[in-house]
């Protein structure tokens, strides 16, 4: 399968008559956009803000961060299963909005819900305050239940998205990039000295508020199986997560995944990258071993040499990121898993819920639990009052000058499970 990303570079975004994209700038037809998330009937009130790198602006609680991207050649659209009909993606082409967002909040769906501050220290902790984000504050029925509530908040950003990414459709990209994985017997046949390497990612799926969607269906009703490192640049699988935010996945993550990209750029040089495995995390021991037993018979049918394995989430999740490891490790097939830590403020700790002697080669994003102050920002966008109750918040996180003391656990993507982040550890 091979697709083209072809990337236009968005240096701001403003409002305008026309949605439109013109000279690297992102136009925004207030109206338009506001009318057409109105049409859920769950969503009381709209407003539209801008967000713009080294801006006085704090955003929170923030639920989803998506980029806008419209298929412009291929089959199937853009969120397939969700905004359009299911139908397999990852190839042809598509436009990328790049350095554009839609950031989604408005009042807390559940505790684990984070920051984004434009500027200052908690800035340096964000991947999202180098982005040109248009913000979008949603208030939704009063009797609406948590599950309904996050629903129509994912809807409103990933429509907005889509509808920004149209406007990219008859536009020259400033660059295109191209991705391809052949069938795996040509994969063989075209590299058969290069190491076969897949990619396992593990799709937090712990219940309620615990969600992430693959062709629209809750990973939580799936087994593990494989798929096109291309199908996700789609938009194959989306963030449906009320779980702490520095190491939740947002869509936007999903959709520039390092992990798979930096496997292309070495495939076909240092690694043959045959393709990817999804799994999901469960609650029960019984629903964990499955996965992790599906997941380990399909490294071993693939013939692979070496598996990198990605988290989301803590706690509960370090068992099923273990159970992998080890299955996969004992199929004798090399393993590196991608996790964060939460050793307490100190870092004195146990990192991870569970371990292994077989897990010994692993890269951390860092620990959660260390503390930061957030300076007052001119600007908020959003509660922030929620600030003393979101996951790293405390009685007394925000103070009377607007100012916050969390740990780094409250901001959006801070210790993020794929590497996209600046954190890491060196062990001794």
């Amino acid at each position: 399968m091979r697709l083209e990303l072809g990337n236009i570079h968005i240096k701001d975004v403003q409002f305008g008559e026309e949605t439109k994209v013109d000279n690297g700038v992102l136009y925004v037809n207030e109206n338009e956009l506001k009318n057409l998330l109105l049409e859920d009937e769950n969503i009381t009130n709209i407003s539209i803000e801008m967000a713009r790198p080294g801006e006085s602006i704090r955003i929170t609680p923030v639920k989803d961060v998506i980029e806008p991207r419209v298929k412009v050649e291929g089959s199937g659209g853009i969120y397939p299963g969700v905004l359009s009909k299911v139908g397999t993606v990852g190839s042809g082409r598509t436009h990328v909005l790049k350095g554009a967002a839609v950031v989604t909040t408005g009042k807390i769906v559940a505790f684990q819900e984070g920051i984004i501050d434009m500027k200052g220290p908690g800035a340096d902790y964000t991947p999202f305050s180098k982005l040109n984000n248009v913000v979008i504050s949603i208030d939704v029925k009063e009797d609406l239940k948590q599950h309904e509530h996050e629903k129509a908040l994912r809807m409103a950003g990933l429509k907005a998205s889509k509808y920004l990414g149209e406007a990219g459709k008859d536009i020259e990209p400033d660059e295109v990039n191209e991705y391809e994985t052949l069938p795996l017997l040509k994969s063989v046949e075209k590299y058969p000295d290069l190491p076969k390497v897949a990619y396992v990612q593990m799709l937090q799926s712990q219940g309620l508020m615990h969600d992430t969607y693959v062709y629209g269906v809750d990973a939580k009703q799936t087994l593990s199986t494989m798929i096109y490192p291309t199908e996700i640049m789609d938009g194959a699988i989306i963030s449906g997560n009320c779980v702490s935010a520095c190491d939740k996945n947002t869509t936007y993550h999903h959709l520039n995944n390092p992990v798979i990209h930096d496997l292309f750029e070495k495939h076909g040089k240092e690694i043959n990258f045959v393709g990817m495995i999804i799994t999901n995390e469960n609650v029960y021991l019984a629903d964990k071993e499955r996965s992790s037993d599906w997941s380990a018979k399909l490294a071993e049918y693939l013939g692979l040499d070496g598996v990198i394995i990605s988290q989301e989430g803590f706690g509960n999740p370090d068992t099923d990121l273990i159970m992998n490891c080890k299955k996969i490790e004992d199929k004798n097939i090399d393993t590196v898993i991608i996790t964060d830590e939460y050793a307490g403020r100190d870092g004195a700790s146990q990192s991870l819920a569970d371990a292994d002697p077989k897990a010994d080669a692993v890269v951390t994003g860092g620990n959660a639990n260390e503390t930061i102050e957030l300076p007052p920002m001119d600007k908020i966008i959003g509660h922030v009052n929620v600030v003393d109750t979101i996951a790293g918040g405390f009685d007394g996180s925000l103070k009377e000058d607007g100012s916050i003391f969390v740990e780094i656990q409250a901001i959006t993507g801070a210790t993020n499970e794929l590497g996209f982040n600046k954190l890491t550890s060196k062990g001794y």
